[in-house]
């Protein structure tokens, strides 16, 4: 990365003062390489963050999943098969009957 950085530092300077055009068509080489470099190297520090925090309780934002605000303020699979007392009695008392149809 230091070397690659170095180099368009280099050409930078050979552009400025009318440099070859050889020269001048490598900047862009160089810096998709950079581009490169640093991608792969963010990419690791990501996966080696989601490897510490697998299984702890809170993980950073950034590595939560992303989603869209109504999936974040809709009711956890807990909430959603609560039910209030009323329900749980009716429920009780009034079991679902099985009917046999003569033919």
């Amino acid at each position: 990365l230091e070397d690659l950085k170095v180099e368009l530092s280099q050409l930078c300077v050979a552009k400025v003062t009318g440099g070859a055009a050889s020269k001048l068509s490598k900047i862009r080489v160089v810096r998709k390489s950079i581009a490169r470099v640093l991608t792969v190297i963010n990419q690791t520090q990501k996966e080696n963050l989601r490897k510490f925090y697998k299984g702890k309780k809170y993980k950073p934002l950034d590595l939560r999943p992303k989603k869209t605000r109504a999936m974040c303020r809709r009711l956890n699979k807990h909430e959603e098969n609560l039910k209030t007392k009323k329900q749980q009695r009716k429920e009780r008392l009034y079991p679902l009957r099985k009917y046999a149809v003569k033919a």
